[in-house]
């Protein structure tokens, strides 16, 4: 049964649990260290005991792809390309631009966009194998340019695999957890070294990522996922249905709505019950609903933004678009009743890699922006640099750079 609960109690629940990223990292520590120093033969020693592989390499020929590509499904296929689509055409239009505008006499300004040479996208495969996931990573990868695009997933999944072939990746390994990371993050002979690695994983992923950020980029380090509804009317079918959707993916998932109206809360809580009584992932989703879900009721629409951008949810559901102004903290936004968030996971275009456990405050979702490069340019004349001189001169100086004041005064 899922709580109802008053706004002030709101707290407690939405006090995230500590991620025990401490304990994982003792855990990991040892296996990145293996792969750090003898590469390869750490890899598929980690590979044959935890990812059950058969093969002699992690690195999955081209020929196992495109078989698996073949027995897909003509429906998976059509859904792919018409996902596909949609999200090759968001990140289209989340690409920065070029540009130079002259500053000045003498004084042209602006930036060039240059893509990352490698990116390492990890796809997990666990009790939900993702192919959306393949398409979320690796199409905004392509679309900003990168040369080269890897992707690293435990067990060998058809969808997966098939997926890959059918958007022409061809880097394709199978293995996983922390050892994964660590290849990625190092380099092996099989491997390619990163310049990011993205994707979501469980909590040894987390730690993996977060003990080598120094040594390659990365997203973000993900926690449990959850979603936030805000909603003072509606039908409750569809509201249950949106908790229970995000419950089903984890016993640590957190759904929460926020509502107004007593008579709703009350309808959506025994239309939850209703529902999950006959939904197949019940045995997962129940453990999340009454662990870490609830129902709160608020005295307004404005206290429960206000809430939502205290708590900054990877996934945000507003009733209309009059809300949308006020939110200052989400990963991703759902507008509207024929919104859901099953929406952004597959087929709108927006990127479902969102940021999780408050990094919302810091970041939005994976974005084409994480695999490029903004690199500013600037093209002075001697006229020019005589005119900004005093204030480079004095300023170096001030900072007691001599050489920095010379570099300019040598020049005029």
């Amino acid at each position: 049964m899922i709580r109802i609960l008053e706004s002030k109690q709101v707290g407690r629940l939405l006090a995230r649990k500590a991620a025990r990223l401490h304990e994982a990292e003792a855990v990991v520590r040892p296996i990145l260290e293996a792969v750090r120093r003898r590469g390869d033969a750490a890899l598929m020693e980690y590979a044959r005991r935890f990812d059950g592989l058969e093969r002699k390499s992690v690195r999955v020929p081209e020929k196992e792809l495109h078989a698996a590509e073949g027995a897909l499904a003509p429906e998976f296929r059509a859904a792919v390309a018409t996902a596909a689509a949609n999200i090759r055409r968001f990140a289209e239009w989340q690409m920065p631009r070029e540009w130079m505008k002259p500053a000045g006499a003498g004084m042209r300004l602006g930036q060039v966009v240059r893509p990352l040479d490698t990116v390492a996208a990890y796809i997990p495969a666990g009790r939900y194998p993702l192919p959306s996931t393949i398409m979320m990573t690796a199409i905004p990868a392509q679309v900003a340019g990168v040369p080269n695009i890897c992707v690293a997933s435990p067990r060998g999944v058809r969808e997966v695999f098939g997926t890959a072939a059918l958007l022409g990746l061809s880097q394709v390994f199978q293995m996983g957890g922390a050892q994964a990371i660590a290849a990625f993050a190092y380099g092996t002979r099989t491997v390619p070294r990163a310049d990011r690695i993205v994707g979501p994983g469980n909590i040894y992923v987390a730690a993996a990522k977060k003990l080598l950020a120094g040594e390659v980029g990365i997203d973000f380090i993900a926690g449990p996922t959850e979603i936030l509804i805000v909603a003072a009317e509606g039908d409750p079918r569809h509201l249950a249905a949106d908790l229970l959707a995000q419950a089903e993916h984890d016993v640590d998932a957190s759904a929460v709505l926020l509502t107004t109206s007593k008579c709703l809360a009350a309808a959506v809580a025994k239309e939850v019950e209703r529902q999950l009584a006959v939904l197949p992932t019940a045995s997962v989703a129940a453990k999340s609903i009454a662990r870490n879900s609830a129902i709160v009721l608020v005295s307004s629409l404005e206290e429960a933004i206000e809430i939502a951008n205290r708590f900054a949810p990877e996934h945000l559901s507003i009733p209309d678009g009059s809300l949308l102004a006020r939110v200052r903290h989400a990963g991703s936004v759902f507008v509207g009743p024929f919104s859901p968030e099953a929406a952004g996971d597959y087929a709108s275009g927006p990127n479902h890699v969102l940021p999780t456990s408050g990094a919302a405050r810091q970041r939005g979702g994976l974005s084409v922006t994480d695999y490029l490069k903004v690199i500013s340019v600037q093209e002075l004349s001697q006229p020019a640099l005589r005119r900004l001189a005093p204030a480079i001169t004095t300023l170096a100086r001030a900072e007691g750079l001599e050489g920095h004041a010379r570099s300019v005064e040598v020049r005029l």
